[in-house]
């Protein structure tokens, strides 16, 4: 199995390929992989990512979510998987609300051209 800090990776880079506007974002995000009675907290600096195993205390956002289904993300997941994920309570996100605002508006912009390049 891939190191935690190897699937971190993988995940930024296919999320940020589909979400290309997010690559030049600078930023510390606090994330949080709840496994069977462990939790492992990682600090990911942007754009990179530089990832380490520690408790952040530059963090502007925060993400929750279960290793399981991070594993299945991070090597599979599209941009509407990560959504899917966020909606159903699987994917927890906290933190800056003008962060948060701004993610969201880019994530939806972008989804919005994938649906009109679709549609030609």
């Amino acid at each position: 199995m891939p190191r935690a800090q190897d699937l971190i990776a993988t995940a930024y880079q296919r999320f940020i390929a589909e979400v290309p506007a997010l690559g030049n974002m600078k930023m510390v995000a606090r994330l949080e992989l709840r496994g069977r009675g462990d939790i492992q907290v990682f600090r990911v600096q942007l754009p990179g990512p530089l990832v380490s195993k520690q408790e952040p205390a530059d963090a502007r956002l925060d993400l929750s979510i279960a290793r399981s289904h991070f594993n299945e993300l991070a090597t599979e997941g599209k941009l509407k998987h990560w959504r899917e994920a966020y909606e159903h309570g699987h994917l927890k996100v906290s933190g800056d609300p003008q962060v948060r605002k701004l993610l969201g508006q880019v994530i939806e912009r972008q989804e919005a051209r994938d649906r009109l390049k679709k549609v030609h």
